[in-house]
């Protein structure tokens, strides 16, 4: 960027909005930043980090670089997961003196898959203000790029680090419609390709968008079939933060949808509702207990 380009950007005059705008005391500040690229803070947030009294943040080394690099030296809490209910009580105890304080994770949205939640928690129940300010989520990040079409998405986090509890947790997806967002470490993503690939039809599209927004970001959709074989094609693939995006079961189709409610009806005709719905549910695939709503439907109806 040039200097003239970089001059026009800074005198914009929408950059005098924030100082006219309101920023309440006795309230806490919910700041995502960045989750690689270091210029993708707002710059809501950079004026309100600029403001607070205090920031609350994850780990405190990390916070203090990125405070540095934007000239700002407030001072700094630590609060992760292993004290946050502690550290609560603090903040709590500043916010009602009428201090500012700024929460923040090490990279993304406090709270999400991050901490930040039980203290968040802790400060509304104390009938403090919370207010977010939005920006960086590599949840959103990796959806936005995915090119998986579908108007819901279903956030699942970290899987269990183990094998057989990741297996268990995974087979109670199978159904979901929606895209499942995962996050997962380099040294377990292996182990992440090849439990979906255990659990999931081999078909479904798989996205692993890696090291989001820095230099070297890599997002790669294949079938799931495919999916630890590209990751072990090149060791870099390994390396990084990941999020795993998986494609939804396909939704249940009218045909399908008749084809149950047909049997449903020849049971009922025989069988209780219950007993109806169950054998229905064995024949079809269908949930039993969406069954069993419309078999109760058809009988009031009959």
């Amino acid at each position: 960027m040039t200097a003239q380009a970089t001059s026009s950007i800074a005198n914009l005059p929408v950059l005098g909005e924030m100082a006219h705008q309101t920023y309440p005391s006795a309230t806490l500040y919910v700041v995502a930043t960045p989750i690689g690229n270091v210029t993708d803070i707002s710059l809501r947030a950079l004026h309100v980090l600029s403001l607070v009294n205090a920031v609350a943040c994850e780990d405190t080394r990390n916070t203090a670089q990125l405070m540095t690099r934007f000239g700002l030296h407030q001072p700094l809490i630590a609060a992760h997961q292993h004290n946050e209910r502690e550290v609560a009580e603090t903040l709590i105890a500043r916010l009602q003196a009428g201090e500012r304080i700024a929460l923040v994770s090490d990279a993304g949205t406090p709270a999400v898959s991050d901490p930040g939640a039980r203290i968040v928690d802790a400060v509304r129940a104390a009938g403090l203000r919370v207010l977010p300010l939005p920006g960086a989520s590599a949840a959103v990040t990796a959806l936005s790029a995915s090119g998986l079409v579908n108007d819901q998405f279903y956030f699942v986090g970290f899987l269990p680090a183990k094998a057989k509890q990741r297996e268990n947790f995974l087979t109670t997806l199978r159904s979901v419609t929606a895209t499942m967002v995962f996050y997962e470490a380099p040294h377990r993503i292996l182990d992440c390709a090849s439990a979906l690939a255990a659990v999931f039809e081999p078909e479904r599209q798989v996205v692993f968008a890696r090291e989001l927004t820095k230099m070297f970001e890599e997002i790669h959709r294949c079938p799931l079939s495919e999916a630890a074989a590209w990751l072990k094609a090149d060791g870099h693939r390994e390396k990084g933060e990941f999020v795993v995006l998986l494609e939804g079961a396909p939704a249940a189709d009218e045909e399908n949808d008749a084809e149950a409610e047909r049997i449903l009806k020849i049971l009922l005709a025989e069988c209780p509702v219950k007993q109806a719905a169950n054998l229905a549910a064995q024949i079809t695939g269908r949930k039993k207990n969406a069954l069993y709503e419309r078999a109760l439907q058809l009988k009031d109806e009959a």
